[in-house]
C-alpha cells in the first residue's frame, strides 16, 4: 500500500453533490432549477402522461371494446391429448377432474372443456364441464360416456 493508491472505503464518501446549500457550494442560488417556472417551484410534481397542456396520448386514442364480468374461461383439452394419455397408460377407463389434475392437464379451480381435436379409439367414461359437439360425438362413437358436471 502506497500513499498514491489510498481510496476511501466503499459506501464512505458520497457522490452526489448537496444542491440549494449556499453559494459556496457551488450550488446555490437557484438550486440548478433555473429561474421562474412551475418547475423552479417547490412541491412541483409532473402528473403521469402530461404533455405540457397538449391533450395526452391516453385521451387522444379512441376507447372500444367491452368486457364481460360475467365470463366463464374454460381451459380446453383435446382428444388426441387423452388419447395419448391411454396409450402412455396414465388413465384407463374414467376421466374426472382429479385424474386430470394428477396428469397435470388442469388445475382445481379451472373449468375444463374436451374439444373435438384428433382420434380417440379407447373407451372412456369423461365427467368434466362442457363438450363440444364433435368431441361428444367422437367419445360416444367410441363407446364411452360423456357427462357433465
Amino acid at each position: 500500500m502506497e500513499l498514491n493508491n489510498l481510496q476511501p472505503a466503499k459506501g464512505s464518501v458520497k457522490s452526489v453533490k448537496r444542491i440549494g446549500r449556499g453559494q459556496g457550494s457551488g450550488k446555490g442560488g437557484t438550486a440548478t432549477r433555473g429561474h421562474k417556472g412551475q418547475k423552479s417551484r417547490s412541491g412541483y410534481s409532473k402528473k403521469i402522461g402530461f404533455e405540457g397542456g397538449q391533450m395526452p396520448l391516453q385521451r387522444r386514442v379512441p376507447k372500444f371494446g367491452f368486457t364481460n364480468i360475467n365470463r366463464k374461461e374454460y381451459k380446453g383439452i383435446n382428444l388426441d391429448k387423452l388419447q395419448q394419455l391411454v396409450d402412455d397408460g396414465k388413465i384407463t377407463d374414467t376421466v374426472n377432474m382429479e385424474v386430470l389434475i394428477a396428469n397435470g392437464l388442469t388445475s382445481k379451480n379451472d373449468m375444463v372443456k374436451i374439444l373435438g381435436r384428433g382420434e380417440l379409439t379407447a373407451k372412456l367414461d369423461i365427467t368434466v364441464h362442457k363438450f363440444t359437439a364433435t368431441a361428444k360425438a367422437a367419445i360416444e362413437k367410441a363407446g364411452g360416456k360423456a357427462e357433465t358436471i
